[in-house]
C-alpha cells in the first residue's frame, strides 16, 4: 500500500541529476538517500529561517530506510514529501516520499532519523527550539 501526497504536509523540490542514473537507466538506490537528506535539511533551513549548521547542536543521521515502489530516471523533476512520524526529546523521525513533480503516487517511501548532538562533544542533547518549532508544524499539518 502506498501513501498519497496529502499525507505529507510539505514538499521540497529535488531534481534528478545525470549522475544519478545507473547502468540500468534508472536512478540508483543510493541517490534516494541524498534526496531525503537534501529535502529535510533544506526544508529545515527554510522553515526556521536560519542556517541550522550554525546551531550549537547538530542533527546526525542515525537511521534511514527506503522502500522502492516505482522507477524514476534523469531528467525527472522530483518532490520529496516531508512529514514527522515522531518528535522526541533528542531526535526527530521523518516520514518521506519521493514523487515525480505533479504526481500523487510516490516512487519511494522513506524514513530518516535525526539525533541531535552537541557540536563539540557529540553527546546527545535536546532538539534545538527552532527545529522543534518547525517540526511541530509537520505534526500539525502546517
Amino acid at each position: 500500500m502506498t501513501e498519497a501526497l496529502p499525507s505529507f504536509p510539505t514538499r521540497w523540490p529535488v531534481p534528478t541529476r545525470w549522475a544519478d542514473n545507473d547502468h540500468y537507466g534508472h536512478v540508483n538506490n543510493v541517490a534516494y538517500y541524498s534526496y531525503f537528506d537534501t529535502a529535510v535539511n533544506a526544508w529545515l533551513m527554510s522553515a526556521t529561517g536560519m542556517d541550522t549548521r550554525e546551531l550549537p547542536a547538530i542533527g546526525v543521521v542515525a537511521e534511514t530506510s527506503c522502500r522502492f515502489l516505482r522507477q524514476i530516471s534523469f531528467p525527472d523533476q522530483l518532490e520529496v514529501g516531508v512529514a514527522c512520524e515522531k518528535l522526541g526529546n533528542r531526535s526527530v523521525v521523518y516520514r518521506l516520499a519521493v514523487f515525480r513533480a505533479g504526481e500523487d503516487e510516490p516512487a519511494a517511501l522513506g524514513r530518516f532519523v535525526h539525533v541531535y548532538v552537541d557540536e563539540q562533544t557529540r553527546q546527545p542533547v535536546p532538539v534545538p527550539e527552532p527545529i522543534r518549532a518547525a517540526v511541530q508544524g509537520l505534526i500539525n499539518g502546517a
